[in-house]
């Protein structure tokens, strides 16, 4: 009893840590500043009129589509894309002390790859740097190819992508450091940078329906884990 509970309190508070984060993601994107293309050149450009260039910043959400000049090909399906995310996992089989088998994988390849973009609205294009972003894909692959080998059964083949002139919501720090107006990682920890397929609603709703799951999740873990620590404190 004592070990359950203790497991159960442990997993309580990484829960806590993940709900925690789940409802910061909610506030930076309520707390982003709703900007067009645009209005981001006309500001950069005010700013840098009065002030001078490289010192405007600012935490920004914009809708729009995903275009390049020189998009990215991901590796097993060649797909043009902005971002990809390639996987081959080994899948095989072990034996126990008792004999009974064990189904087991290992992952053999990972490559993931972005590249910037520009996001094209009714109002014009701005440029974007996806590094450090949480990206939301499109999975194009996830196939398990049989190959018998001693104790491997195969390989799970699985991509996912950002394909071209898809329409996304970003999420994220624009400034004008670079001489270019982009949108990049924000510096301060608490905000998010997103680059998510769902738009404004649907993922302010989806994440507040997340934070509020992990939360009665981690309330549960706590109550049981705590009423078993003390089950066995007094038996």
């Amino acid at each position: 009893m004592k070990i359950i509970g203790i497991i159960l309190f442990v997993i309580g508070v990484i829960l806590f840590f993940v709900q925690r984060g789940q409802k910061q993601k909610l506030f930076s994107i309520k707390s982003a500043r709703a900007m067009t293309a645009a209005e981001l050149q006309e500001t950069a450009g005010a700013v840098a009129a009065e002030i001078g260039g490289g010192s405007w910043r600012d935490y920004v959400k914009l809708w729009g589509r995903v275009t390049t000049e020189q998009p990215l090909y991901s590796d097993q399906k060649e797909a043009p894309c902005v971002h990809f995310v390639s996987k081959v996992t080994r899948e095989y089989e072990t034996k126990d002390d008792d004999g009974k088998v064990q189904q087991k994988s290992e992952q053999v390849s990972h490559n993931r790859q972005s590249t910037p973009f520009w996001l094209h609205d009714r109002t014009g294009t701005i440029k974007v740097n996806p590094d450090g972003a949480a990206i939301e894909t499109i999975e194009i692959l996830n196939e398990f190819r049989p190959q018998r080998s001693g104790e491997t059964r195969g390989y799970r083949h699985t991509e996912s992508v950002l394909p071209l002139e898809r329409e996304v919501l970003v999420v994220g720090a624009v400034s004008d450091l670079t001489g270019d107006v982009i949108i990049g990682k924000p510096v301060k920890s608490d905000h998010h940078y997103l680059i998510s397929l769902k738009d404004e609603e649907m993922l302010s709703s989806a994440t507040a329906r997340s934070a509020k799951n992990i939360f009665y999740s981690m309330i549960g873990c706590f109550s049981i884990g705590i009423i078993l620590l003390i089950w066995d404190l007094v038996s």
